[in-house]
């Protein structure tokens, strides 16, 4: 796991060695272990290590391979670079370290930019091929690795995040990108890739790779769809609970044994992180750290979900930490958690893993966690209203999903920020897109190839990254997900949903596990806006540099901020904190 930079000049000039110093610094966090950069005019790579596979200089970045001419930065992990690493041996290659970067690097002198396509794993990559004068840029196919980019007439600059951008560059067009603010205002955060609220920064799409020419021409190749089609023979529901046992067990266990570093599980007390815990313990993993957060509770709702966590622990023996984060240390932090947001977030979690992330990465470099299994098998509350919606078009998804119709978006920012309906065109035709047997399949397909991408998977990213903690994500397995894509929503919905998963966890987990209704990651205090979180909300909306900048309404600011918990989304978020965030991340990263 690491934090990757560059820059490609179009010009004709040096690449900037003190520019790549600067991004480097700003992705310092994520890889604290080491530092390298390499120059190779047009092209200058900068990187950051978090020493987890191959702990020696041998496998230090940027990796060059001077006889094909060709240099890399990588962050991520590859789970099949074993199995890469033997072919490569046969075909010749040797090799000088003994981690998934040179497999890499080798893998692409052999096959060119097709052996994308044969990385299985979570992956960023960016690939000189100075013979070619050709940079690949490459992202994985859950998106799970973050990947943005800045493209100018004079050069293009590529990192892990966007600060090393926007602190890179003194002309970056920081202005707001109109379509992206429609999408953000709407899908709780989400701006699918290519787009960023910033106009000036772009992201690489998920199961993409791009191709740019020394002289700026870009083209973009996808390598990888999801279909959800049924499987041709016949299966039973035993027969799902159990492929689903197979492919989940080898999910979790190569994300264990695919590291020089002790793994730990950040253990929710859900029956998605709590079966991961059960998957390793069945393995055979021992002295096994488990990990949990927790906040104090309102009158409506409870703060943490540690009565289920505590089970589990007991059950499988885990060496377990809890982390109870009162109020008065949740305001304090929240700044500077969303300086190490790339974009926005909404998410009520985004401070807790932060928070989190910082007393894990104190026992461990590594853990798993359980984000992508709710919308990989169906556990949320909106998906059986969806599918059983006899609504026309778009509204069938809409109306059960988004923060905002259009014509309150209309109401809550400015003028100049005013468009068309872009989200609900944008939602029908990733929706169309899908080859699928039912609607069902459409939406889950597009959730977990875009939505999922840009909420919790990108949350986990940044929080745990700002400690330099490394987190995988067994239930975006690319060959567990494709399995769920083929398993009809009977296998999904019943039972309150993720039916599959709790008849596999029966005898296997707590009754009270598996039993216990959905719960959504708690915390209170920003979804029952009030007291000190009022006021806090309220200094940041209303200071001189939220007024200057004119985002958004002032009318529509004053109703929320008078009766802040009228005001919830479909999916219970609160509307207020919303706009608080987008300002508070605003003010953290452009205008610091």
């Amino acid at each position: 796991m690491c934090g990757i930079c560059g820059e490609l000049k179009f010009d004709g000039a040096q690449p900037d060695r003190e520019l790549i110093e600067r991004m480097k610094s700003r992705l310092q966090k994520r890889g604290p272990d080491a530092g390298g950069s390499c120059m190779q005019s047009p092209l200058a790579f900068g990187h950051r290590r978090l020493a987890i596979i191959d702990l020696t200089e041998k496998a230090a970045q940027p990796m060059v391979d001077e006889q094909a001419d060709v240099a890399l930065v990588f962050n991520g992990t590859i789970y099949n670079y074993p199995d890469l690493r033997q072919q490569l041996q046969s075909l010749g290659h040797h090799f000088k370290s003994t981690g998934d970067t040179e497999v890499i690097l080798r893998a692409y002198i052999e096959w060119g930019e097709e052996c994308i396509q044969r990385l299985q794993g979570m992956f960023a990559i960016g690939l000189w091929d100075n013979k070619k004068q050709t940079l690949l840029l490459a992202r994985d196919r859950s998106g799970i690795k973050p990947l943005y980019y800045s493209q100018t007439s004079r050069r293009l600059l590529f990192a892990s995040n966007t600060q090393a951008i926007i602190h890179a560059d003194d002309a970056l067009d920081t202005s707001i990108d109109a379509i992206a603010l429609h999408n953000l205002f709407s899908l709780h955060a989400v701006v699918p890739a290519p787009r960023t609220v910033l106009k000036g920064i772009r992201k690489v799409r998920p199961a993409h790779y791009l191709l740019i020419g020394a002289d700026g021409k870009v083209s973009e190749k996808r390598y990888w769809v999801l279909t959800a089609r049924r499987p041709d023979t016949k299966m039973t529901e035993q027969d799902w609970v159990q492929a689903v046992h197979d492919e989940l067990r080898r999910a979790v266990e190569k994300r264990v044994k695919i590291a020089d570093v002790p793994v730990g599980v950040l253990l929710s007390g859900g029956i998605d992180s709590s079966l991961l815990v059960g998957l390793l313990a069945e393995a055979g993993q021992k002295g096994l750290k488990t990990f949990s957060v927790g906040f104090e509770d309102a009158p409506e709702e409870k703060g943490n979900e540690f009565e289920y966590s505590d089970a589990v622990a007991e059950m499988f023996a885990t060496e377990h930490h809890q982390l109870m984060v009162p109020n008065n240390q949740v305001l304090p932090r929240l700044p500077e958690a969303f300086a190490n947001m790339a974009e926005p977030m909404f998410g009520q979690d985004a401070v807790a893993f932060y928070l989190l992330s910082e007393v894990v990465s104190k026992e461990v470099k590594v853990v798993q966690s359980g984000q992508g299994a709710d919308e990989v098998f169906g556990g949320y509350f909106w998906y059986p209203r969806m599918h059983h919606s006899i609504k026309p078009g778009i509204k069938r998804f809409s109306d059960e999903y988004f923060d905002r119709d259009h014509a309150e978006y209309l109401e809550t920012v400015d003028k100049r920020f005013h468009t068309d309906d872009v989200t609900s065109q944008m939602m029908q035709d990733l929706l169309d897109e899908v080859d699928a047997d039912e609607y069902l399949d459409r939406v889950l397909a597009v959730d977990v190839t875009t939505l999922i991408v840009d909420d919790p998977v990108k949350r986990v990213d940044n929080m745990t990254m700002a400690w330099g903690l490394e987190a995988r994500v067994p239930f975006l397995d690319t060959a567990l997900v494709e399995l769920s894509a083929s398993m009809p929503p009977e296998m999904k919905l019943p039972n309150g949903g993720k039916h599959v998963l709790k008849q596999l966890s029966r005898g296997f987990l707590p009754d009270s596990v598996v039993n216990r209704s959905k719960a959504y990651f708690p915390m209170p205090a920003l979804k029952y806006v009030r007291g000190e979180f009022l006021a806090f909300m309220k200094e940041i909306l209303l200071c001189d540099d939220a007024k200057q900048r004119g985002l958004y309404n002032s009318a529509y600011v004053e109703k929320l901020l008078n009766k802040p918990e009228d005001y919830l989304t479909r999916l219970q978020g609160s509307k207020l904190w919303h706009l608080a965030a987008l300002e508070l991340w605003w003010q953290q990263n452009i205008s610091c």
